[in-house]
């Protein structure tokens, strides 16, 4: 969703001057989607403050005012490549740059003992297990999806797995913006990990992505994908529980990737001081201990 490698500015007030109240977050690929998202996200927190903002080593974006890369006007915060020179100034990372990325991102945090919220899509079993080796060492949050809201729609989606799952056909179809590379999406795969979890089956068993051609009749106990790649749908996800007589449908729509950001950030003012540990956007909010 942002750049693969990082960027880093030394982040201060309007007068030069840190808050040293506020907690101190740096961003790996600020130059991305979610990065420039990420960095208007800061500026309206009153708990967290930019102090560092990451792209990989001679991108295009180096030395720019973090506020004019965001389209908020000028920060006095400037975008580097040297991390090193900087670490001193970061209290917690948030990397939502490329699955590629990802392991040097957590070998820098776990050199200079920094938490990092973790917002990549698209990651692999052998980069999952990398959150887990890292977790070891520093708090890491991992989590497909940062929104409030699909967080108790996930929720919500284990509590109507385990009173309608067993009779009902069950669909996940999710929409996105035609620059996403990974489907289904990270929420979808979560989405159907709950309702999975929840009727005690291995959904890598039981879920079917797409279908073409003669299928056959559906067997009751598969778990549908559907994906759309359209425009500039932010994100839209839905859970179909369908039974003869009556169906459920469980739906959220992202409008802004703020929605994304400012959660991403209130994972990482909760990450500050927790020890060492993987923990989830469900802990975050207080919905699983």
């Amino acid at each position: 969703m942002a750049d693969d490698g990082w960027e880093f500015r030394h982040n201060a007030s309007q007068t030069g001057e840190l808050d040293n109240k506020m907690i101190n977050v740096g961003i790996f690929g600020a130059n991305g989607r979610m990065g420039r998202v990420l960095i208007e996200a800061l500026q309206h927190n009153d708990q967290a403050q930019l102090t560092a903002a990451l792209v990989r080593s001679g991108s295009d974006w180096l030395g720019m005012d973090v506020g004019e890369l965001a389209g908020i006007g000028r920060q006095g915060l400037t975008v580097s490549d040297r991390p090193d020179e900087q670490a001193d100034s970061v209290e917690v990372m948030i990397d939502f740059t490329l699955p590629e990325a990802l392991e040097s991102n957590l070998n820098w945090c776990i050199a200079h003992g920094k938490p990092v919220v973790v917002g990549t899509t698209g990651l692999n079993a052998a980069q999952k297990a990398l959150l887990q080796q890292a977790a070891t060492k520093i708090p890491v949050v991992f989590a497909a999806n940062y929104s409030v809201g699909v967080n108790l729609l996930l929720n919500l989606l284990r509590q109507t797995a385990r009173v309608m799952g067993e009779s009902c056909d069950i669909e996940i179809w999710e929409a996105h913006h035609r620059h996403k590379v990974d489907a289904p999406s990270g929420t979808a795969v979560a989405m159907g990990e709950a309702i999975a979890d929840a009727l005690g089956r291995d959904l890598d068993q039981c879920a079917v992505y797409g279908r073409q051609g003669h299928t056959g009749a559906r067997p009751q106990q598969q778990i549908g994908f559907a994906t759309i790649r359209a425009g500039d749908v932010v994100g839209e996800h839905t859970a179909l529980f369908a039974d003869i007589g009556e169906r459920l449908e469980l739906t959220h729509k992202a409008t802004s990737r703020l929605t994304f950001a400012n959660g991403a950030v209130r994972a990482a003012i909760w990450l500050k001081d927790k020890p060492e540990g993987l923990y989830d956007m469900q802990q975050v909010l207080g919905l699983q201990s």
